[in-house]
């Protein structure tokens, strides 16, 4: 999963923003279990809010949420962490299998806010969703008397693809000092 970062204000306030896309998640055989990776965990560990991405086209992803929030629960048991549920492919309503009323819902139980976008047709709405998280953390943190949370004081990961360019120079320099030492 890539990691975004992006800086924006909000409330006359510099918001640092980074986004860990989490894919490879999924449910175990056909119990309601889900399956990830510990670089996921890790993410979960360190995040101040979620956003739930699911297609209205792909009834499993929807169905994956729950499980998903589950998993979160346990990593963050107390944790009053802001959550917003985003239907995704708000465009393609002739191929709906999640309607508006099952993500309402589901984002009502898991204590979230809902919207419905098309990313393709209207990238401006998921901008807007996001801008609403980060409105709704910086009220929340801001209620918190300056106390932060315990996950904040661990190293957040880097982009895998800063760490692979890392890789990948440490092994030019290594092979070009060995076939020096080898003339």
């Amino acid at each position: 999963g890539a990691l975004y970062s992006r800086k924006f204000t909000i409330d006359g306030e510099q918001i640092s923003l980074q986004v860990q896309d989490t894919p490879f998640v999924s449910l175990e055989d056909d119990t309601d279990s889900i399956c990830c990776q510990e670089q996921i965990n890790r993410s979960i560990y360190w995040a101040d809010g979620f956003v739930f991405v699911y297609s209205i086209t792909d009834y499993e992803s929807f169905r994956l949420l729950r499980p998903l929030h589950q998993h979160i629960r346990r990593i963050h048991p107390n944790a009053n962490i802001p959550l917003l549920l985003m239907a995704n492919k708000g465009d393609l309503l002739r191929a709906r299998q999640v309607s508006s009323k099952e993500g309402l819902q589901l984002a009502t139980e898991l204590g979230g806010t809902y919207c419905e976008v098309s990313a393709r047709e209207n990238c401006e709405g998921v901008h807007e969703a996001f801008q609403q998280l980060c409105q709704e953390l910086s009220r929340s943190s801001s209620s918190c008397n300056g106390e932060k949370r315990r996950g904040l004081h661990l190293v957040r990961p880097k982009s895998p693809n800063m760490q692979d360019l890392k890789r990948r120079l440490k092994q030019a320099l290594t092979s070009k000092g060995k076939s020096a030492t080898t003339l």
